[in-house]
Parts: structure tokens; sequence; C-alpha cells
């Protein structure tokens, strides 16, 4: 849902989509960072297989779900507009609103957190060994 207000800011209650092209990022980082870090062959390629599976399957269900969700919702003009108007709006969330640029620094902070402190065990890793 999102609708204009006074102030002519959009107040949405969904993510642009770059935000989710974002997060998949952020995810394949964190699986890339973990075979470059980790991968040597033997029982630790298998290990690191089951964990790209669990990220494969957490960024995929969630797609196939926003899929499905837009195949039976029409979209509107105010849904369909840039991430720079998206980003000067507010984001509704179950609390109250917030800008979006809070919502996105929220969203994607523990997502990078994560990808760049794999990058850095790979690092240390690989200098190591």
């Amino acid at each position: 849902m999102s609708e204009r207000i006074s102030h002519n800011r959009y107040v949405s209650d969904g993510l642009h989509p770059h935000v989710y092209l974002a997060m998949v990022g952020l995810a394949a980082w964190y699986a890339l960072s973990a075979w470059a870090g980790f991968g040597d062959g033997g029982y630790t390629d298998y290990l690191l297989v089951v964990m790209t599976g669990f990220i494969i399957i957490s960024v995929a269900l969630p797609a196939i779900a926003a899929r499905v969700w837009l195949q039976h919702h029409r979209r509107t003009p105010a849904t369909a507009r840039s991430f720079e108007d998206w980003m000067a709006g507010e984001f509704e969330t179950g609390q109250g609103r917030v800008s979006a640029k809070t919502a996105l620094i929220e969203l994607l902070l523990p997502l990078a957190a994560v990808a760049f402190g794999m990058t850095a065990f790979a690092i240390v890793a690989r200098l190591a060994g």
C-alpha cells in the first residue's frame, strides 16, 4: 500500500526492488566469501554446499512468494516509482513510520556485517593457511 501524504513524501509498506537486489547480492557475497576462505576439498566442501543450499533457499522462497503475490495483485502507479522517490519517502512498519533511508540501513546493515565479516574471516584463513 502506498499513498501520498500532504508534504509530498511517499509512505510505503513495501520495499523497492533494488533493496531486494542488494539483499540477494549480500547473500551471494557471503557464500562466495565462505567458499573462497574455507573451500579446500573433501568434507569442508560438502558443508559449504549445504550452507550454500540454505542460502539459496532463504533467498528463493521469498522471491517466489513475491512473484506469486505480484501476479495476483495489480500494480498501481504509486508503486512504480524510482528508487530515489522511495528513499525520499517514509516506510510504514508495525510500530510506526520511519524514513526509508533508516529502514534501508536497518535492513541491510546486519546482512552487510555478516558478508563483510565472512570476507575478513576468509582473508585471515587464507593468510594463516
